[in-house]
């Protein structure tokens, strides 16, 4: 297996959806909570990371292994069909990636405490139903609200634990503050899993995934996408305006221009190779933005 299918089995260009809610965390926690563990952050870092990229080759199997649409989708369309990969040497690396981030996990609760474990048994959990199971998550109804909260909120959540440490008090308030921050990456990751299944309305129906779009339409859909990256950006100035954040992050509202062409873009055409990146981009560059900006801040 070649280095650039490998990354295409991890999905490693969607691993953004994870790191930079990660880096939010850590700029919270440095301005909001004034606290900094370097080392946990960096062990955080590598097990979410490598769990990341074991439930997408889950993610990739299951639905290889699933697909009944066995001519174009299995043959041409999965990676592992497409590139005549083994699914043995993919179920063993998802495996032991998945191993290796369990054990950096354990070793972090006892650095910080047992809460960290009941929500990295919950993670684990969404990572491996959201596409495992006879149900998988991500063929379901609930698909973009697991993903976006699981990656958008619990990695932040996660992130500030274990760098505040016991220190964190376990309120309504505290949670909420860190809910508020999180809000614009929790709604543009659930508008990643949204667009792409616009985008495979088709495909979905023929191998009977119902996600949500099978529910309400894509025209319904896209208008749920929009409506979702009003949403962030109102998160963003609340945020500001309460003192979560720093001034500075407001200076993410300078990209509203260029979310709304992307969001024009995939209205006017629903097709996964030319505008699914629509969605893609929207959450590199909002995430992105609104972590440089907070770091801008903390200087």
């Amino acid at each position: 297996m070649s280095l650039n299918v490998f990354l295409e089995l991890v999905e490693i260009k969607a691993k953004t959806a994870s790191i930079l809610p990660m880096l939010l965390g850590v700029c919270l926690s440095v301005y909001y909570y004034h606290s900094l563990n370097l080392l946990n952050s960096v062990l955080f870092f590598i097990a979410m990371l490598l769990f990341n990229m074991a439930v997408d080759m889950m993610d990739n199997y299951n639905d290889y292994n699933h697909a009944i649409d066995t001519v174009d989708y299995k043959k041409n369309t999965n990676i592992i069909g497409r590139e005549n990969i083994s699914p043995r040497l993919v179920l063993g690396l998802l495996l032991a990636f998945s191993i290796v981030a369990g054990l950096i996990g354990i070793y972090l609760v006892t650095r910080v405490g047992l809460p960290l474990l009941w929500m990295g048994i919950f993670c684990f959990a969404i990572g491996i139903l959201y596409s495992s199971g006879p149900f998988p998550l991500s063929g379901l109804p609930v698909g973009e609200f697991a993903s976006g909260f699981t990656m958008g909120f619990m990695i932040t959540l996660i992130s500030v634990f274990i760098n505040v440490g016991q220190q964190f008090t376990w309120s309504w308030a505290n949670i909420g503050v860190v809910f508020l921050v999180a809000l614009p990456d929790e709604l543009w990751i659930s508008n990643l899993l949204l667009a792409n299944n616009i985008c495979d309305a088709g495909e979905d129906e023929d191998n009977r995934r119902h996600t949500v779009i099978h529910f309400i339409g894509q025209k319904n859909g896209l208008y749920a996408f929009a409506i979702k990256n009003v949403l962030a950006f109102l998160a963003i100035i609340f945020a500001a305006v309460l003192h979560f954040t720093p001034w500075t992050v407001l200076l993410t509202l300078l990209i509203i221009p260029f979310v709304v062409k992307q969001t024009r873009m995939l209205f006017a055409k629903q097709v996964k190779k030319e505008t699914f990146p629509c969605a893609v981009k929207i959450l590199l560059i909002g995430s992105l933005v609104q972590v440089v900006t907070f770091a801008i801040g903390l200087i």
